[in-house]
């Protein structure tokens, strides 16, 4: 057993508030590679990531999500960098592939020492017309479909401690 990957799964947490600057290269490219590693159905690997950090896109991508909730807030937490991760047309498990390698995201962040919020609405926010004018200026196929974003940066807080695991969470038969 490795106690190291137990020690992630059991105490990574959500992070709601970040400190303004931005992550290293370092830190962004192990979280990231760590995402490509994720399984997707039949290897096809039908997921495209996109890292941004760009203060005028990264406010840009936080506004949209903001439409799509119908607040105004940040929905990002102030987090300097957000990942984005759609979903092709190639893939083979379309709806299940996203959310694997946004999984091994925030996993990878919490062991790399970074706090990160898995932060839902990409799929509706790539569906505006807004959403696929940043594709295009991304030179990015307005055929991607919006799964799952993060907001990844230092914690500006405590880690949260974790709730109370439910009664009868597992059964076994």
């Amino acid at each position: 057993m490795k106690k190291e990957a137990f020690e992630v799964l059991l105490n990574r947490r959500a992070i709601r508030k970040f400190k303004p600057e931005q992550i290293t290269d370092e830190e962004l490219n192990a979280v990231l590679e760590a995402g490509t590693y994720a399984p997707t159905g039949a290897g096809t690997q039908g997921v495209q990531i996109v890292a941004v950090q760009t203060p005028e896109y990264r406010d840009r991508v936080a506004a949209l999500n903001a439409a799509v909730m119908g607040k105004d807030m940040d929905p990002y937490y102030g987090a300097p960098t957000i990942v984005l991760v759609f979903e092709t047309p190639e893939g083979f498990t379309q709806g299940f592939d996203g959310p694997a390698v946004t999984t091994n995201i925030v996993n990878a962040a919490y062991a790399a020492g970074l706090g990160s919020c898995w932060i839902h609405r990409c799929r509706q926010m790539f569906e505006m017309e807004e959403g696929k004018a940043l594709l295009r200026e991304w030179g990015l196929p307005e055929n991607l479909t919006g799964s799952c974003s993060v907001a990844l940066g230092y914690a500006d807080c405590e880690q949260p401690a974790a709730k109370p695991r439910k009664e009868g969470y597992i059964v076994r038969v």
